[in-house]
């Protein structure tokens, strides 16, 4: 797939654990761009970031990034990502790839994966994807979301507690992972149809999205379907706390050249 889908990257100045996250020096380099710099390395034709905040857009079109303003009342990314397609008068069925403004590490084949996943599927209109969690302390961490799926690819639910709970192997002791079940994490990146995601952001929110704080329960509690694919590479770390950051920049330190 190349250029026929777009990627937009939300991103706020506030955050409760890490004020001013986007605009954070990350090895020379505020964060967000390098963000940008994952996404125009995959194969999008268009690449937004979409803010509320004038020292966001100053940085952004400071190393010539398309930037639109987006209301500051907001909710989610999602919400950002419907204002953005409308401004710009993006087709109906135009592929809009989520890339959430703190991911600095995230591998642009994956980026690729999600948009083709998407457009392979005519029938569905939000894709995701996951990776397998091979150590007990990733699926009992609640800011790991888990994610199970069906034979098809289709999520059935996610959750920040482990899931699927394996009755018998979990009774006694949680050190190790049951070897019979694959235990997946949840990828925070999304490709979309634009018709579906202006029609998902004005329904109601779910009593299971509001529960476990995760947007995409809205879609299955409404019946729509999720295709989860299992990722080609696991993407590097995220940002949400100062030990984050300082993790990032070793990874970014140990990453080859051309990463």
């Amino acid at each position: 797939m190349d250029r026929d889908f777009k990627v937009v990257i939300p991103a706020r100045h506030g955050s409760t654990r890490l004020p001013g996250k986007p605009l954070l020096d990350i090895a020379g380099k505020p964060m967000i761009q390098r963000v940008v710099e994952r996404a125009q390395a995959s194969g999008a034709g268009e690449v937004v970031v979409a803010t509320d905040d004038q020292r966001i857009r100053d940085a952004c079109e400071s190393f010539g990034i398309a930037v639109e303003m987006t209301a500051s009342s907001h909710r989610s990314g999602s919400d950002r990502l419907a204002e953005v397609i409308e401004r710009r008068g993006w087709s109906d069925d135009a592929i809009v790839v989520n890339l959430q403004g703190d991911e600095p590490c995230m591998p642009p084949a994956l980026i690729d994966q999600v948009a083709y996943n998407l457009a392979t599927r005519n029938e569905i209109g939000m894709a995701t994807l996951a990776h397998p969690i091979d150590d007990s302390d990733a699926l009992f961490d609640a800011h790991v979301v888990k994610v199970v799926i069906d034979t098809a690819g289709f999520a059935l639910y996610f959750s920040r507690a482990p899931i699927p709970w394996h009755r018998d192997e979990f009774l006694g002791r949680k050190a190790a992972l049951p070897k019979s079940v694959g235990f997946l994490r949840h990828i925070g990146l999304y490709a979309y149809r634009a018709a579906f995601l202006k029609r998902f952001v004005t329904l109601e929110p779910a009593p299971l999205e509001i529960a476990e704080s995760l947007e995409q329960l809205r879609a299955l509690w409404h019946g729509t379907p999720i295709h989860v694919g299992l990722a080609a590479e696991a993407p590097g770390p995220g940002v949400d706390t100062p030990d984050d950051l300082a993790r990032v920049v070793r990874y970014l330190q140990a990453a080859p050249a051309s990463s």
